[in-house]
């Protein structure tokens, strides 16, 4: 049987750090004295009433989880974080629609970073902080920030990391986990001072460069300007941009180690790492020579914009320099490879990541030539380490169930009215929690406003899905999942 008391003692302690996060918006709001502040106040005081209720429901809970409560936990977590995030657009008034606060607010906490929003410099600073914040916060996961500040909190806190971590294969930077979610999350820090320092030193004022630098180490892509960092027009900033991006696209325990453990050789030899800067590489050469040659782009121009969108893309991050839309085509089938393709795992994108990508040409380059040798034995191995059996089975069920989920997608927003390539690089950059999309209904640089609620709903819960990389939440829905043995 679920322990439903420990599922509930949790989550509202996790509301009390929402409503914590949303007091930190409400002192902004009264520094500016913009017309926001009364719905900061109100929303905090919600959000701790609702953590007071949770608290009230799991009282005299064990403090133990097991898998199925771990699973439950962390869907349910970003459901209600949500939920009540949204109650600053909502209660403002600035978003007056349930449906595209929720959206706005899922998109955040997903880092997906695809907005409804068309003029977002009409919202006060507080507003605008809290988007912010969002994806902040759930660029490493929201439980796994919990994990750093409250170990305690989560008895069988392996169970929730398995639910809600990315990638097929998670490294140990410790033997306890909250000791690795403790280093993980102070590299998070540092990446995001650095990265808002350079900003600030590139030109940007100080309100913007801390929110661009939280957004770009989160790889979310939520900007203070409608023009993202194409309003600035300044190259510095868009290398630091780029340089911050692909950082965050790394592997955070690779950058532990080769940081603070000095294995800069294990930086440059690891499999994934090595693959994740060849697609950058010859993404943004071949975008390039289409810039210069179909767009009369000079050539340092070309290889800045293309260097940029492919980054942005490959991280899913979602920042501009550019409108890829006014591109030659083939440049949309470039990035869309690379909004598929992701960055490293245990970094802060999103995206089917390199390292099943490394996985999935290593079992093809075995096939091939077990066709040539049937009796070789030809294990997959990646970074020196074999891969088994039931790892390489996960692997392509992943694959099928990401393909599945973005077909359904497709044809859902086919029959309810949106056109065919809108339909599927939306449903790509959903589940692979990249935000911008490719088209001229919908183009990169264009809010999400006139998609019908329906589909607003079926996108939110794929960048759900996406985020927590299918499984966490399927499993959810299968009887088994209920059954008490």
């Amino acid at each position: 049987m679920l322990n439903h008391k420990i599922i509930y003692s949790i989550i509202g302690t996790l509301l009390y750090i929402e409503a914590a996060m949303m007091s930190w918006c409400m002192c902004m709001a009264f520094y500016f004295g913009e017309d926001d502040s009364l719905a900061f106040v109100i929303s905090v005081a919600t959000t701790i009433l609702g953590g007071v209720c949770m608290k009230y429901m799991g009282r005299n809970s064990e403090n133990s989880l097991g898998r199925r409560e771990a699973y439950l936990l962390v869907t349910l977590t970003w459901l209600i974080f949500s939920l009540f995030g949204s109650l600053p657009f909502l209660v403002s008034g600035y978003i007056t629609s349930f449906t595209d606060a929720y959206f706005e607010t899922i998109s955040g906490f997903t880092t997906t970073g695809c907005s409804i929003l068309d003029d977002v410099e009409c919202f006060p600073h507080a507003l605008l902080f809290w988007r912010t914040m969002t994806q902040w916060i759930g660029g490493l996961g929201i439980v796994f920030f919990t994990i750093a500040i409250i170990p305690s909190l989560v008895g069988g806190n392996v169970k929730v990391f398995s639910a809600e971590a990315t990638g097929p294969i998670r490294a140990k930077m410790h033997p306890r986990l909250s000791t690795t979610a403790k280093w993980i999350w102070s590299i998070y820090l540092v990446l995001t001072v650095a990265c808002g320092v350079c900003y600030y030193l590139a030109g940007m004022g100080l309100f913007d460069s801390l929110n661009y630098a939280m957004t770009t180490t989160a790889t979310g892509g939520f900007s203070t300007h409608n023009a993202s960092t194409g309003y600035f027009h300044n190259p510095y900033i868009d290398y630091t941009a780029i340089a911050f991006m692909f950082l965050s696209g790394t592997s955070f325990t690779l950058l532990y180690m080769t940081l603070f453990k000095g294995r800069f050789r294990r930086f440059f030899r690891n499999s994934e790492f090595r693959f994740y800067v060849l697609v950058v590489v010859v993404a943004t050469l071949s975008i390039t020579i289409l810039l210069v040659h179909d767009n009369g782009y000079a050539v340092a121009d070309a290889f800045r914009v293309s260097l940029f969108q492919v980054t942005s893309f490959i991280t899913t991050t979602g920042i501009l320099n550019d409108d890829p839309a006014k591109w030659h085509h083939i440049t949309w089938v470039i990035l869309s490879i690379c909004m598929f393709l992701g960055a490293c795992s245990g970094s802060t994108s999103g995206g089917f990541k390199c390292i099943r990508s490394v996985m999935v040409l290593t079992i093809l380059r075995n096939e091939v030539r077990r066709i040539l040798h049937p009796r070789a034995v030809l294990p997959v191995k990646v970074n020196d380490n074999t891969i088994p059996y039931s790892s390489q089975v996960t692997l392509l069920a992943f694959l099928a169930a990401y393909m599945l989920l973005c077909l359904f997608t497709y044809f859902c927003m086919i029959v309810m009215g949106v056109d065919s390539t809108n339909s599927i690089t939306i449903a790509i950059s959903c589940a692979s929690n990249v935000g911008p999309t490719l088209g001229l209904e919908i183009g990169p640089t264009m809010s999400w406003g006139i998609l019908p609620d329906t589909v607003k709903w079926l996108l939110s819960g794929l960048m759900l899905m996406g985020r927590l990389e299918i499984f966490t939440v399927v499993v959810l829905f299968t009887p088994s999942f209920w059954r008490d043995h």
